[in-house]
C-alpha cells in the first residue's frame, strides 16, 4: 500500500496519563515535567508532518488508578491530541500487542518511530523492543521518558514511598534509565535527547 502523502515517521507517546499522577510514587518520579518535553516532540512531529500516536494504559476492573471507571485514564493536563491523531488504549506493557498500532503504521507506510513516555524501563522500553523486532527503526528519546524507583524483589509489598527511598536495595531512576539506554542502544534503538532531535531539525 502506498504511503500517505506527507507522512514519514511517527511519534509514539506512551502512557503520559493522569493515572501516574494519582499514585504516591509520582512524588518520586524522575521527570515530573515530562509534559513539556512531550509537547516539544509533538511540535517537532507536527512541523515535519509526522504522525503522532497517543497510547494510554488501562486495567479494567482493578479499581486502581488505571481502571477507566475512575476517570484517570486520560492524557495529563497540558497535552492535547489533535482530531486526526490515533488515540489507543492498551492493556499490555507494550503498545502493539493489544492494539491495532502495527496496522495503523503499516497502512501509512511508516517504518521510523520515536518513543517517549512513562515508564522508561517498562512500557516505553517494551514497546521499543517489540517495534524493533517488527522491523521498525526506533529512536528512544530518553529525557522525554520518566520512571520511579523500583523496590527490591524481597521488599515488603506494603512498603511506603519513604521506606522505598530509604531501602539501600532500591533501584533508583538514574540507574534504571542508564540500564535502559545500555540495553537498547545499538540493539533495539538509537538513543537521543529532545535537544538533539530539535537541533537537528532546526
Amino acid at each position: 500500500m502506498a504511503r500517505l502523502p506527507g507522512v514519514n515517521k511517527a511519534l509514539l507517546v506512551v502512557d503520559v496519563q493522569e493515572s501516574f499522577r494519582q499514585r504516591p510514587l509520582w512524588h518520586a518520579i524522575s521527570n515530573p515535567g515530562i509534559v513539556e518535553q512531550i509537547n516539544r516532540l509533538v511540535a517537532l512531529a507536527r512541523a515535519e508532518d509526522d504522525l503522532v500516536v497517543w497510547v494510554l494504559h488501562s486495567e479494567p476492573g482493578t479499581g486502581n488508578a488505571f481502571d477507566p471507571d475512575n476517570g484517570h485514564v486520560r492524557l495529563q493536563d497540558g497535552l492535547a491530541a489533535a482530531d486526526s491523531d490515533p488515540l489507543l488504549t492498551k492493556t499490555a506493557h507494550n503498545a502493539f500487542t493489544t492494539t491495532n498500532l502495527d496496522q495503523i503504521l503499516t497502512r501509512r507506510g511508516i517504518r521510523e518511530l520515536s518513543v517517549a513516555g512513562i515508564r522508561t524501563e517498562q512500557c516505553c522500553e517494551t514497546t521499543t523492543r517489540i517495534a524493533s523486532d517488527l522491523g521498525y527503526d526506533v529512536t528512544f528519546v530518553t529525557d522525554a521518558t520518566a520512571t520511579n524507583p523500583i523496590a527490591h524483589r524481597d521488599a515488603p509489598a506494603d512498603q511506603t514511598v519513604a521506606e522505598l527511598l530509604a531501602d539501600p536495595r532500591t533501584l533508583h531512576p538514574a540507574d534504571i534509565i542508564a540500564r535502559t539506554e545500555y540495553a537498547l542502544s545499538g540493539r533495539f534503538a538509537n538513543i537521543r535527547t529532545v535537544a538533539e532531535l530539535t537541533d537537528t531539525a532546526a
